[in-house]
Formats: structure tokens, sequence, C-alpha cells
């Protein structure tokens, strides 16, 4: 894979509590450096799409734990749909799909993904979840005609691993991300199934490309 092919199936993120408009700026300007996508938070996207219209932007709803109220992750999406996203990343309800809530996770999943015309992909938070958990939440992400499955926020304690990559891309497409920093990290998550890389250290990994 050439590196212009690898950088387009990046999304180069800043999420940090402490991420101000020039911390976005800088990423948004490496992401068209680069030819990355880019990943930000809500509050910045009319701003960034106004400052790099031609970049994919993504940002995230329900971030970082999920456990904001169906009719607020809904409302959220329309409204970073409204403000220049091109994708979103909503985190999944853990807590009920722990307690087996599987219904309640795939309908709010589905309201998401009905009220906006743009890709959905679903972060399940892979750290927090055994094996059979992490396929439950797929296939609420299938039920809800999700168009990815992501496996971290970065918040939790772990990130991708090529065992969940593969594990989850039996259902949809995967976003890898969570501690991939390097070339050779990004490469072992698109061949174990990924199809797009997460990464706050997008210059880093296509500066590493042969």
């Amino acid at each position: 894979m050439d590196r212009s092919e690898l950088a387009s199936r990046i999304d180069h993120t800043v999420l940090g509590p402490e991420t101000t408009p020039g911390d976005v700026r800088r990423v948004l300007e490496e992401a068209a450096e680069y030819g990355m996508n880019a990943c930000i938070p809500p509050y910045t996207l009319e701003d960034a799409s106004a400052y790099a219209p031609e970049l994919t932007l993504a940002t995230v709803i329900g971030f970082p734990h999920g456990q904001n109220a169906q009719q607020a992750k809904r409302r959220e999406g329309v409204l970073a749909w409204k403000a220049g996203a091109d994708e979103l990343d909503v985190v999944c309800n853990i807590g009920r799909l722990k307690a087996g809530e599987d219904d309640v996770v795939r309908t709010e999943l589905a309201e998401i993904v009905a009220a906006v015309p743009i890709p959905v992909k679903v972060i399940i938070e892979t750290a927090l979840l055994t094996d059979e958990e992490k396929r439950r939440a797929c296939e609420a992400a299938v039920a809800a005609d999700a168009a990815m499955v992501k496996t971290s926020t970065g918040f939790a304690d772990g990130g991708a691993t090529t065992a969940d990559v593969s594990l989850m891309s039996e259902y949809l497409p995967v976003k890898a991300s969570g501690g991939i920093g390097s070339y050779e990290e990004s490469i072992a998550m698109l061949e174990a199934g990924a199809t797009r890389i997460g990464a706050s250290s997008g210059v880093d990994i296509l500066e590493g490309a042969p």
C-alpha cells in the first residue's frame, strides 16, 4: 500500500479534553497536507468546515462514555451534521449492552442513523467488553444500519487489537482506533481487516511509511 492510499484511510484525530481551536486548525492543516481525513470535536465543526472545506470531517457523538440520553444523542448527531460533519462516530451505550438491553442499544443507534444522511460509525469500546458482548454490539450496529464499527474512544484502558478488528470485521467495515502510533501498527490493523485507522499520530504513521 502506497503512502497516499494509506493516508486516505486515516482519520487524523484530536479529541482530548484540552483541545483548542488552534489544535484543530493544526490537525486540519496536517490532514490536508498529507491527504488524510480529520476527526475533531463537535464544537469546532462550523469553523473547521469553513477553514478546510475539502476535507472529510468526522466528529464524535455521546463521547466518550455513550451514556447521554437517547434523545440527546440523536439531537447531537443532527446538529453535528448541520454544522458540517461528513461522518459521525457514535459511542454505544456500554451500560445498556452489559445489562442485556440490546433492543435499547439497537433502537438508539437506529434513530441516530435514520436522523442523518451521512455515515455513522459505532464505537463499541472493545477494552470494556467480552468477546460475546463485542459480537452483540456489532449485531446491534448491523441491525441499526450503521456504516462501520469502531474499536475504541481512546479514553478507556486499552485500544485497538488485531484480534478485535478481526472479530468485528465479520460484521461491518472496521475503524481501528486507540493506541495506534506507527506505520507498522497501522498495517497490522489493516491486514487484520480494518478499512480505516483513527489516530492522533497520523503524521508519524505516514512519515514511517517506506
